[in-house]
C-alpha cells in the first residue's frame, strides 16, 4: 500500500460525530447530500466544484450544502478571494458520522434510509456482473464486548482505506457491516466423560 505524505481530507476534522437529532437523519437521508459528504472526505471543495464532479446544477448543490451545513454536517473549512467574490471551502465536521440513539419511530424509519449496505449492493452490482467485485461475509457466535473491540478495528481499516493517496481513473467503494442474525450456530461442546466432576 502506498505511504501517504498528505492529509486526506487537507483540513482539520473531528474523527466520529454522533448524530441523533432528527434534522440531522433528515439531511443524511438524502441521496445527493450523501454524495457530497463523500466529496469532501478527499478534499475541501466549493459549491462549484462540487456541481461539477455530481453534475447538478451550482443552484441545486447550493441548496443541499446549505442543508448539511445548518445539519451540523458540513462547515466552512477556508475561504480565498477570487476578484471580488469570496469563495467558500466546505468540509466536513468529522470524518465518521455515527448513528446513535434514536428518540421517535420517525427517526428510526428516517435511518433506516441511512443505509449504507443497500447502497453498496447498488453501487456494486455492475462489479458483480463484470466478476470484478471482492467481498466475504462471516458468521460468529461472539459476546457483545467482542463486537464493540472488532468494529473499532473496522472503523480503523475504514479511515485507513480514506487515507489512501488518490490516484489513477476508478473509485472503488469499501463497505462493512456487522449486525446480529439468526444464521445457525453449532451446540455447545459436551465435555469428555472423564472431564465430568461425576465421573468415576
Amino acid at each position: 500500500m502506498s505511504v501517504n505524505t498528505e492529509q486526506i481530507p487537507d483540513y482539520e476534522l473531528d474523527e466520529m460525530l454522533v448524530v441523533s437529532t432528527s434534522a440531522q437523519l433528515r439531511a443524511l437521508a438524502h441521496e445527493l447530500r450523501g454524495a457530497l459528504l463523500e466529496l469532501v472526505l478527499e478534499r475541501a471543495a466549493t459549491v462549484t466544484e462540487m456541481a461539477v464532479a455530481i453534475d447538478r446544477p451550482k443552484s441545486t448543490v447550493s441548496y443541499h450544502v446549505n442543508q448539511l451545513v445548518d445539519a451540523g454536517l458540513l462547515k466552512v473549512v477556508r475561504t480565498r478571494r477570487v476578484r471580488a467574490i469570496e469563495e467558500r471551502y466546505y468540509g466536513r465536521v468529522a470524518r465518521t458520522i455515527y448513528i446513535g440513539a434514536l428518540s421517535s419511530d420517525e427517526d428510526v424509519a428516517l435511518a433506516a434510509v441511512v443505509d449504507g449496505v443497500a447502497t453498496a449492493y447498488g453501487e456494486s452490482r455492475q462489479a458483480k456482473e463484470a466478476d470484478t467485485l471482492r467481498c466475504t461475509l462471516v458468521h460468529a457466535r461472539i459476546p457483545v464486548e467482542d463486537v464493540r473491540a472488532f468494529w473499532a478495528e473496522v472503523q480503523e481499516v475504514a479511515r485507513r482505506f480514506t487515507q489512501i493517496p488518490r490516484a489513477g481513473d476508478q473509485v472503488y467503494g469499501f463497505v462493512a457491516g456487522l449486525y446480529p442474525t439468526d444464521a445457525p450456530t453449532l451446540p455447545e461442546v459436551e465435555a469428555p466423560d472423564h472431564d465430568r466432576p461425576d465421573a468415576g
